[in-house]
């Protein structure tokens, strides 16, 4: 069954949004019988893959269709529970990929929350009135502020290592420790305490802001919403820009966008990801942007890629390698960078780059081996260029062969590469790039404008090496030939330890830890063997560990 990011509104099964000036409420009230697929209930607001595709859908139109909210109350439609967190039953029958890409789609969804907060001036206030368990704790950490109705009933928890064997596999040790702060030994405590933790010791504890009386709770919420709205720089007033259904024909051996097309070599494991220029040159102000909507390039770019990231992460998972090119008029792809970095105090060409940002970081942690490849006729340039910075590896071509009349592969740096995309280890990717060489981050910089030819971008580091026409078919092909003979387990490891060099951050501890950790946790006889804890999960029978530490 093949899993599809695509969805609106219209067609939500778990979520409800409304709207009342700048206050939006996202109500989480899931449909038991919507699974995915068949097997199990999503019973107690438990969610499966499709709630959170919904919630993700969701979070996307408050930013880009309603300028003007500026609070966002997230809440459950059922009765003294919030969410149960990640159902069970799911877990236990998915495939370990499944399981997963699972968790890091919800992680993404997470960050894209707290994203929303830091980039976008929404705030994100989270009302407890029951249980929060798991995964639906996890969900309230990703918000500004919590709220939790003080009934001797609800009660926040984190009980994945005493019931399921598993770590909690959606950032909540780091949120619990990180952001707010818990203290390390109250954290352990809390995080193998079954039953959780309510009332004052959870304020005390930090786990949750502040908690009310159930017949206090909405007009808290009322206070609190405006108190947040008032601190927003978003606009009073729209109009926003809707998004249209996402156009895509899958073939067996493409999947097809308008500016992205993906080519798959089943055979070999490796799919050709393009990304193509605009058809036409970049309008001259923000307002003109609002006017095309959805189908301005970057944005409809964007949204194309992202929807192709997720795509084949889920659906194509013997596709090892991914080739990531380009295509077009580089002057058009400077004329669209170009409006974006001078109209970037708009907010919608505000939003437009961070979701940018947002789906360059989907590429970072994905875990396919990246090459990028720039060839004649190739267009990678400003923003475009982070494409280019993100691969493992990446190659230029010097020159033109004959008989092609392409013009000649160019990079273009710009002040896009200099700082609005940062990676999630805070640095951009040519600061990763060249971590330990802040000289060779500035003398990039001196060559900003240019187009930089092959031999150029090898001298400055900018890409791994270059070659002309006599190497580069036989080159490239042996690179990618070797890439996809090597074990897709090893090469997630490697990559995602490559990739992060520098700080550690919130989000790299947290793809870090699910990389690394949860992805062997989630193997192991504890949790996933026949007598293991997912498996023993609800029958009463207690699990049966093997004691040894590894």
């Amino acid at each position: 069954m093949q899993i599809d990011f695509r969805t609106s509104p219209d067609k939500y099964r778990h979520w409800k949004l409304d709207f009342d000036g700048p206050v939006a409420t996202l109500t989480m009230d899931v449909d038991e019988n919507g699974g995915l697929r068949p097997g199990y209930e999503l019973k107690l607001n438990s969610y499966d893959l499709g709630v959170d595709i919904e919630l993700n859908d969701a979070i996307q139109r408050i930013r880009f269709e309603h300028p003007e909210v500026k609070t966002v109350i997230m809440r459950s439609g059922k009765d003294r529970v919030f969410c149960a967190g990640a159902n069970i039953r799911m877990l236990s029958t998915s495939t370990h990929a499944h399981k997963v890409n699972f968790c890091k789609f919800t992680n993404e969804t997470r960050n894209g929350l707290e994203a929303a907060s830091a980039d976008s001036g929404q705030t994100y206030i989270c009302a407890i009135n029951g249980t929060a368990a798991g995964g639906g704790y996890e969900l309230a950490l990703a918000t500004d502020y919590i709220v939790m109705v003080d009934d001797n009933s609800a009660a926040v928890s984190l009980p994945e290592v005493p019931l399921l064997a598993v770590l909690p596999g959606t950032g909540g040790l780091t949120r619990v420790t990180d952001k707010r702060k818990v203290r390390r030994d109250r954290a352990d405590i809390f995080c193998t305490l079954e039953e959780g933790i309510k009332g004052k010791r959870a304020v005390d504890w930090r786990l949750v802001d502040e908690t009310v009386k159930a017949t206090a709770l909405e007009e808290r919420l009322g206070e609190l919403a405006s108190q947040f709205a008032a601190k927003s720089d978003r606009p009073a007033n729209g109009p926003g820009v809707i998004f249209t259904p996402l156009e895509r024909t899958i073939e067996d051996s493409a999947i097809r966008y308008k500016y992205v097309t993906v080519n798959l070599d089943r055979a070999l494991g490796v799919a050709d990801v393009i990304v193509r220029a605009p058809d036409s040159d970049a309008p001259k102000s923000a307002e003109e942007v609002v006017k095309q909507g959805d189908a301005f390039w970057p944005l409809q770019l964007a949204r194309e890629l992202e929807d192709a990231i997720l795509h084949m992460r889920l659906n194509e998972l013997s596709i090892g390698v991914w080739v990531l090119k380009s295509e077009g008029d580089v002057a058009r792809v400077l004329g669209y960078d170009e409006l974006l970095r001078k109209e970037k105090k708009h907010w919608l060409v505000r939003e437009i780059l961070h979701y940018w940002k947002r789906t360059m970081k989907r590429l970072d942690v994905t875990s396919r081996t990246l090459i990028t490849l720039a060839e004649p006729g190739s267009c990678f340039a400003g923003f475009l260029a982070e494409i280019m910075f993100s691969g493992d590896r990446s190659y230029m071509f010097i020159g033109n062969e004959e008989g092609d009349n392409r013009p000649e592969a160019k990079l273009v740096l710009t002040e896009s590469n200099f700082g609005p995309f940062p990676m999630g280890n805070g640095l951009t990717r040519l600061e990763t790039r060249f971590l330990g060489e802040p000289e060779s981050v500035a003398e990039a910089r001196k060559h900003e404008g240019e187009e930089i030819d092959g031999e150029t971008a090898d001298k400055l580091g900018l890409v791994t090496e270059s070659f002309d026409d006599i190497d580069w078919e036989d080159e490239v092909r042996i690179v990618i030939e070797e890439r996809a003979s090597f074990s897709p387990d090893g090469l997630t490891g490697l990559e995602a330890n490559l990739r992060f060099a520098g700080p550690e951050t919130m989000e790299t501890k947290i793809f870090g830890r699910l990389t690394a950790w949860q992805n062997w946790i989630f193997q192991r006889p504890n949790a996933a063997g026949a007598d293991g804890a997912l498996k023993k999960y609800g029958t009463g029978i207690r699990p049966d560990y093997d004691k040894e530490r590894v």
